[in-house]
């Protein structure tokens, strides 16, 4: 008597179909799920300020630099860096510096700091990451936080984002 093939196939088939769509569906998952971590940022709301004036965003997208002016030769190192989108360097010791067309140095009460390093999950400075615009003043963090051991690999790093 001959032995059909075709049982064994077809229940080959359907594992294999099953196992393919779920590990679609996990990685699509995976990826809403990275994508939420996400965080947003509204300056409508975040009162920070340029020098002595309301700081209000107009590009598309920044390079947000956390960083400590209380490290000898850090706001030089910031100032002299070049970047793809225009930085906005927020100084966790809350000094006002002059900032100028690709670099605003940006201060703010403790409250908002507090508030800022908590939403964005900041362990250590100087960390950055990059925000897009959604709204008018509404941005979302486009890039993962990163962490730099010095302002020196702030050029490599930037390439990484």
């Amino acid at each position: 008597m001959a032995r059909r093939g075709a049982g064994l196939f077809s229940v080959t088939t359907i594992l294999a179909s099953f196992f393919g769509t779920a590990m679609i569906a996990g990685a699509f998952a995976y990826f809403n799920y990275k994508f939420s971590e996400y965080k947003f940022i509204d300056f409508s709301k975040w009162i920070f300020y340029q020098e002595k004036i309301l700081f209000t965003p107009d590009a598309d997208r920044y390079l947000v630099i956390m960083y400590s002016s209380n490290v000898a030769g850090t706001t030089e190192k910031i100032a002299a860096a070049q970047a793809e989108y225009p930085i906005i360097a927020i100084d966790y010791y809350q000094q006002s510096l002059p900032s100028d067309e690709n670099i605003t140095f940006l201060r703010a009460g403790t409250n908002t700091n507090l508030q800022f390093i908590q939403r964005f999950n900041i362990y250590k400075v100087p960390s950055i990451f990059i925000i897009k615009r959604s709204k008018e003043t509404l941005y979302k963090q486009d890039s993962m936080i990163r962490e730099l051991d010095t302002l020196e690999a702030l050029q490599q790093t930037q390439k990484e984002l």
